[in-house]
């Protein structure tokens, strides 16, 4: 009967999972959060639900979440890039510090007023609370089809991989100092945790980062283990770092950073297997969360959750943005649009079970109260991502993606690699000859493959559809060679010439000479000044792509930025007709 009902559990989760596949396709169709999809079907599975499975073991569902959730951070460690550095390294740390501590505080004030809980109560709903899952956010606006400016992207994802170890460490923080019940100094307590926390998160991080890529660059494995390798060495920072009393949380991500951006061997594997293991990490995840409540329990605290849900979404994260991002002279569009990607997801409710396995009181009513904000959160702001990017105006046009290539790497030199890139019918490769192709520094065309043949003299011929390139080159030649052999981009809700102007001005041109040419006036202490020196004094020395300036009657727009410098200017006439929109 035990050996029946093992296999029982096996074919139900798998059902379960395979289900959730499945209903993520619909998710997206509808645009519906694709977290909320996997969190519904997991209600559907439980107690209340058709499925009737009573799961409420919640040592085994945190042992799980921890595990689930550092895959996830580790991944999105893995896929930041060290360019988004450039502009949104400073705010989205500011955000994920002093934000997910002003979010924490003005929201456990709205409990202590709503619920009449002790303080130490409030705080702690507060900081489970506080963290956002911006991971979700990006699910949600790639299959709307927008792209935003690079500094509010780049500040999300930032966002989304190093905030929650500052929530998780307030929320330990907080249970400790309740199981202490007054006893000792408080304040010494948070600040020697503080440190401890982020302290050995940031040494073993990095140390270990260091030590796990030299590994994947340095053991000689057979391929499939490489990913593998990847996966286990994290896992056990995340671990060492944990039992030390330190952010596992913080370490894995510092660590996934610095993998992501080392020169590996079959590091196309290690992204590709690590994205397949966040996905079934979010999918069981989710559902078991979706098994652990039961819904007809969480009516009695329905209006306060929904209450406590409207402050931490209306007032507490648009007051923490504001705050954090004070320094760092962010538009004001691009701040309320942060604001309100401050998404709940997992974090919370994994955080809501710290009190529980505590010993605390009131724990199941943090943990149902916990739940449904993040339920609103999820309708409310997943559900409205995309129109809200719209209405504020903060995408850009479309651009040609790297596109996806045969990657074989050279041993020793894992610096370099032969890439394999066919020619779509739609790219921009179409027509050009091989020694005209604008390849950048450090790639070397290596030959053409056509309809199965390695053509011998290439130097004069036409690229072609379903042709095959065959380079040599570096890492840091990859984005250059992928944006040329990519599918030319398609621009559905912006035209590229209504949003950047019809009109291309080089940044080294003169303000006096545009001045002159469009005939009006301008202040005569910047008539001496660039293009460029004008947008960067507006800009605080960070443009991005997509910033506009006005400038007289016409508007400046940031049309392209090439190794950190403004490549060229778009112009717009702001009495336009095309041009009606004030940003």
């Amino acid at each position: 009967m035990e050996i029946e009902l093992v296999y029982q559990y096996i074919f139900g989760a798998a059902v379960l999972a395979l289900l959730s596949v499945l209903a993520s396709v619909l998710g997206r169709r509808i645009g519906a959060p694709i977290l909320l999809v996997f969190l519904v079907l997991g209600m559907l599975a439980g107690e209340d639900g058709l499925g009737g499975i009573r799961f409420d073991d919640y040592g085994l569902a945190f042992l799980f979440g921890n595990l689930a959730l550092a895959i996830i951070i580790f991944d999105g460690g893995l896929g930041t890039r060290k360019d988004s550095f450039r502009v949104s390294l400073k705010p989205a740390l500011s955000l994920a510090t002093i934000g997910v501590l002003a979010t924490a505080a003005i929201t456990g004030f709205a409990v202590h007023l709503i619920l009449d809980l002790a303080w130490q109560e409030s705080l702690l709903i507060g900081a489970i609370v506080a963290s956002t899952d911006a991971a979700a956010v990006f699910g949600l606006l790639r299959s709307a089809g927008l792209e935003l400016k690079e500094r509010t992207g780049a500040t999300l994802e930032i966002e989304s991989g190093s905030n929650d170890p500052m929530a998780i460490f307030l929320t330990i923080t907080l249970v400790q100092v309740l199981q202490l019940g007054g006893e000792g100094s408080q304040g010494w307590t948070i600040f020697s945790e503080l440190v401890q926390q982020m302290g050995l998160g940031l040494v073993i991080g990095f140390a270990g980062g260091h030590l796990l890529a030299s590994l994947l660059r340095q053991l000689p494995l057979p391929a499939s283990l490489y990913p593998l390798l990847a996966l286990v060495g994290s896992i056990s920072l995340f671990g060492a770092t944990t039992l030390l009393d330190g952010s596992g949380f913080l370490a894995i991500f510092i660590a996934g950073v610095i993998v992501g951006n080392t020169p590996l061997p079959y590091s196309n594997d290690i992204h590709k297997f690590h994205d397949g293991m966040a996905w079934l990490s979010q999918i069981g995840m989710f559902l078991m969360l979706g098994l652990l409540i039961t819904p007809s329990q969480i009516i009695p605290i329905v209006l306060p959750a929904l209450a406590i849900a409207c402050v931490l979404i209306f007032i507490a994260r648009p007051l923490a943005v504001f705050v954090s991002l004070i320094p760092f002279h962010f538009p004001w569009r691009e701040q309320v649009f942060i604001s309100w990607c401050g998404l709940r997801g997992a974090v919370p409710i994994i955080l809501a079970l710290f009190p529980s396995l505590a010993g605390l009181e009131n724990t199941q009513t943090y943990f149902e109260l916990v739940f449904f904000v993040v339920l609103v959160s999820l309708i409310l702001q997943g559900w409205t991502i995309a129109p809200v990017a719209r209405w504020l105006k903060i995408e850009v046009p479309g651009t040609a993606r790297e596109h996806e290539c045969l990657r074989l790497t050279i041993k020793q030199e894992h610096d370099k690699a032969l890439l394999i890139y066919p020619v779509l019918p739609d790219s921009l490769a179409i027509g050009l000859t091989l020694d005209h192709l604008p390849a950048s520094e450090g790639s070397q065309v290596m030959g053409l493959i056509r309809q199965g043949v390695l053509i011998d003299r290439i130097e004069h011929e036409k690229l072609a559809a379903d042709d095959q390139v065959v380079f040599l080159a570096s890492n840091d030649a990859r984005e250059a060679l992928g944006r040329i052999f990519a599918p030319a981009a398609r621009v559905s809700s912006l035209e590229s010439s209504r949003f950047f102007g019809r009109f291309v001005l080089q940044p080294e041109a003169p303000l006096s000479a545009v001045a002159k040419t469009y005939g009006f006036e301008i202040d005569p202490t910047i008539e001496d000044l660039t293009l460029e020196q004008y947008i960067l004094k507006h800009f605080h020395d960070k443009p991005v792509v997509g910033d506009q300036v006005l400038l007289g009657p016409v508007k400046l727009v940031v049309r392209e930025i090439r190794n950190d410098r403004i490549a060229t200017v778009g112009l717009k006439l702001r009495r336009s007709t095309a041009d009606k929109d004030k940003h």
